[in-house]
């Protein structure tokens, strides 16, 4: 089965001026020369949208606008897509840290990183004995 990736671009809204067009040719030759440089790309043109769009007016106020979008795809071949697979991580995988315990003496000593002999220095050391209100 082919994969496809997809590229969103907003229609033209405005056309330039070309000699000897006016009206609607004006704004076909725009979306013409749009396509002709994606599929130069290898786009492939696939649909028009219409989608609306929340924004915000002024402090408090909203309105919707309707944005008008044109969708490109074009397959990925499937070299790319095994590396891609290959090369990233499962994201669902934990590292767990390497920690010894020994469960003999895990009921005396709480205390079983890295440095089990020494236990872990006081957050605040020169606050030994003040009282603090939370």
């Amino acid at each position: 089965m082919p994969n496809y990736e997809y590229k969103v671009v907003p229609a033209p809204e405005k056309a330039r001026k070309v000699r000897g067009l006016k009206g609607p040719a004006i704004f076909a030759h725009a979306l013409e020369d749009l396509m002709n440089e994606f599929g130069a790309e290898g786009w492939s043109y696939l649909r028009a949208e219409t989608l609306p769009q929340e924004e915000r007016t002024g402090l408090t106020s909203r309105t919707t606008t309707y944005r008008n979008l044109l969708v490109f795809q074009r397959e990925i071949p499937d070299e790319i897509v095994e590396d891609q697979l290959e090369e990233s991580p499962d994201p669902r995988a934990v590292d767990e840290p390497e920690y010894e315990v020994d469960e003999a003496d895990e009921a005396e000593n709480f205390w079983t990183g890295p440095d089990a002999d020494t236990p872990p220095a006081p957050l605040f050391p020169n606050r030994q004995g003040q009282r603090v209100d939370l």
